[in-house]
């Protein structure tokens, strides 16, 4: 799909900006010559593109990106996927540079791509077409291959007169947002019409091949099942034969399948011994709300639940569970409490239950109103699953529902302290302080938030706030060495960004 054809099913300049960037970052069939084999990336361009510059357009990215409503923002499904991600990562042959955090995309097209700063954006459609775990690893595994092997660095700084024009508006558009000024939404949109309709990055037949195997072994030590990765290419290929001459822009044509690259990967299932891992039972439940989540009408949804409803009729154990549960999803997004309760009670039968399941029952209970139930049911699912993000947020909101922010407060710190990059966690952290009149600590604790997304200068000014809100000399020091921290880190990527302004 071209930023043009992107562009025209677009209305919202957040959109706009986020289709216009994800298909310039996505790389297509048939384009300049790009990285090929394994390349080392030597110091040349490491200095044209440094990890530091590449994260700070990654997150300048990310910060526009999130406010798309196609951006899927839900803590069960990120966690789900960036757990996987850096399962992967882990056992990457050369480490990326930057963490793995992967984000799902609403949108039913079989699709996944990677944007500077180790960001990989799924497709909904990849997840619900999928039908075992190992098939989505495999997709993610063959993304973190491009982005171990800085396959992005080098796209944005070839020497070519496509990624020169490419990297010097990006340049351009992020130093307007650095500087509080400016619209990065129009600014990238209308350089991705003007520059990148015909010319995005595309890799060669070679590189992908070396990210297919890359990918093979981080599933294989990882402990997820190579012939996933078979399974995977074959379902893209039919999804390409039944797309064919209709657009869309589907994986296969971004990541263009050959009989070289399948033969390869099968020939090394062949000499790998057989695995049969059991998997998560979080991707069953991931992928029912999904399926819920992309359909984007009343006709789509119904179609969703009806599918829904035959895998609860048909399947067993754990995708029976799932189903009831997707149901039950649907019918809360509705406000129809009676039938999500009835299909939740059907989703825990036979002593079903999961992190998934328990949360959404916490949601019930409080859209019900019955918030003192809500918070027990919590309770009682944060013993179980202590190091579930969906449990620990919908925590919070019943703490703070029943007016226990006082509580909500160190419970957030402690989950601050283990998942630091949720930005989430900050933003409701902010919120109990300024209910419980710290307001310089609720500033404190924003300028936190919006560090995390990218954000500095709203987090500067945050930080400024708090400092005219106190007469404690030793907060006030605090906080002039935080603010001249973030103004020398917004000064030091103006000065990266600078260098491919022209």
């Amino acid at each position: 799909m071209t930023v043009a054809q992107t562009a025209l099913r677009t209305t919202s300049r957040s959109a706009l900006l986020c289709a216009s960037l994800f298909s310039l970052m996505c790389w297509s069939a048939p384009a300049p010559a790009q990285p090929v084999g394994l390349p080392s990336m030597g110091s040349a361009s490491s200095a044209e593109l440094p990890p530091s510059l590449e994260r700070t357009l990654g997150d300048a990215i990310m910060e526009q990106g999130r406010r798309d409503p196609d951006y899927i923002g839900d803590p069960d499904i990120s966690q789900y996927l960036t757990t996987m991600g850096r399962n992967l990562a882990a056992h990457a042959p050369v480490s990326p540079d930057q963490p793995i955090t992967v984000f799902g995309v609403r949108d039913p097209q079989i699709n996944a791509f990677a944007l500077p700063g180790g960001y990989i954006g799924i497709n909904s459609g990849l997840l619900v077409s999928a039908q075992t775990e190992s098939q989505v690893a495999s997709v993610i595994a063959h993304e973190i291959g491009h982005v171990a092997q800085r396959h992005i660095a080098r796209g944005m700084t070839q020497k070519s007169q496509s990624s020169g024009v490419m990297m010097a508006a990006v340049a351009a558009a992020l130093l307007a947002a650095l500087s509080g000024s400016g619209d990065l939404a129009m600014g990238i949109a209308a350089f991705g019409q003007a520059a990148a309709v015909d010319r995005q990055l595309g890799f060669s037949r070679q590189a992908e091949q070396e990210a297919d195997r890359a990918g093979f072994e981080m599933m294989r030590k990882a402990g997820y099942d190579p012939r996933g990765m078979v399974s995977m290419f074959n379902l893209l290929s039919n999804s390409a034969r039944l797309n064919e001459g209709k657009g869309g822009g589907d994986y296969a044509s971004t990541h263009p399948l050959s009989i070289q690259r399948m033969s390869d990967i099968e020939n090394r299932v062949g000499e790998t011994p057989p695995a049969n891992p059991e998997g998560s039972d979080s991707f069953w439940f991931v992928r029912a709300k999904l399926r819920i989540v992309q359909a984007r009408n009343s006709q789509a949804q119904r179609t969703a639940v009806e599918k829904l409803q035959l895998d609860a009729q048909r399947a067993t154990g754990i995708e029976q569970s799932a189903a009831w549960y997707g149901i039950a999803f649907a019918a809360f997004q509705k406000k129809d409490l009676v039938r999500a309760e009835q299909a939740l009670r059907n989703a825990r039968k036979d002593g079903g239950n999961s992190p998934e399941v328990a949360g959404l029952g916490v949601s019930l209970a409080l859209a019900q109103g019955d918030t003192a139930g809500a918070l027990a049911l919590a309770e009682k699912a944060w013993q179980r699953w202590p190091d579930n993000q969906g449990i620990a947020l919908i925590r919070v909101e019943s703490l703070q529902k029943t007016g226990r922010d006082a509580d909500a407060v160190p419970f957030l710190q402690q989950r601050i302290k283990q998942w630091p990059e949720v930005p989430r966690l900050h933003q409701l952290l902010a919120q109990s302080h300024e209910r419980l009149g710290q307001k310089v600590a609720a500033r404190r604790t924003m300028a936190a938030y919006y560090d995390l997304t990218g954000a500095l200068p709203t987090a500067v000014e945050q930080l400024q706030q708090a400092r005219s809100m106190t007469t404690d000399f030793y907060v006030q020091s605090e906080l002039d060495v935080q603010i001249r921290t973030l103004k020398e880190r917004l000064k030091a990527d103006r000065a990266l960004l600078e260098r491919f302004k022209s």
